[in-house]
C-alpha cells in the first residue's frame, strides 16, 4: 500500500485583500475566505490523492478575526487524515503583518474524495504520521469521521 507523509501534499496560498473582496462593514467577505480555503484544501487532496478530487464537506469552519483592506492573508492547508476514498484536510488562514508575524483568523476541517475521470471515488494512499503534532491531528479526524458517519 502506497503512503505518503503529511508534508508531501501541504500547500501556501498567499492573497493581499483587496477592495473587490470587502462587504459593507469594510472586512473580506467570509465567502471569499471560504473559496480561498476551498481551493487549498483542494490541492492538498489533490497532491496527496494523485486524481481529481471534489469537496463533500466543510466539517468546521472557525471565523476567529477578520481581515481588512489591504491585509496580506496566508493559507496554509495540510492533510490530517486519510481513509478509504476520502481525506480530512485543515486549512488555517492567518493575517500576517508587515513584521512577519502571524494572527490566525480562520481555522477549517474539510472532506474531500478523490475520484476518477467518470466522477466515481477511488482509493487514496495511506497518511503517514511522523510526528505528535500529526498523531494529534489524527486521532481528532477520526473522532470527526466517527460523529460524520452517525449523521
Amino acid at each position: 500500500m502506497i503512503t505518503k507523509k503529511v508534508e508531501d501534499s501541504m500547500a501556501e496560498q498567499v492573497q493581499i485583500v483587496t477592495p473587490q473582496y470587502l462587504n459593507g462593514s469594510k472586512r473580506m467577505f467570509g465567502g471569499q475566505l471560504m473559496k480561498w480555503i476551498d481551493i487549498v484544501a483542494a490541492v492538498v487532496a489533490r497532491r496527496h490523492a494523485g486524481t481529481d478530487v471534489t469537496t463533500a464537506s466543510v466539517d468546521t469552519l472557525q471565523f476567529r478575526k477578520p481581515a481588512y483592506r489591504n491585509d496580506t492573508v496566508v493559507l496554509k492547508g495540510y492533510m490530517t487524515a486519510a481513509f478509504n476514498t476520502s481525506m480530512e484536510v485543515c486549512v488555517e488562514a492567518y493575517k500576517e503583518h508587515f513584521s512577519g508575524e502571524r494572527t490566525l483568523i480562520n481555522k477549517a476541517y474539510l472532506v474531500l474524495i478523490a475520484i476518477d475521470e467518470n466522477d466515481k471515488p477511488v482509493p487514496v494512499p495511506k497518511l503517514e504520521i511522523t510526528n505528535e503534532f500529526e498523531r494529534q491531528n489524527y486521532d481528532d479526524a477520526l473522532k470527526r469521521y466517527q460523529i460524520r458517519r452517525m449523521h
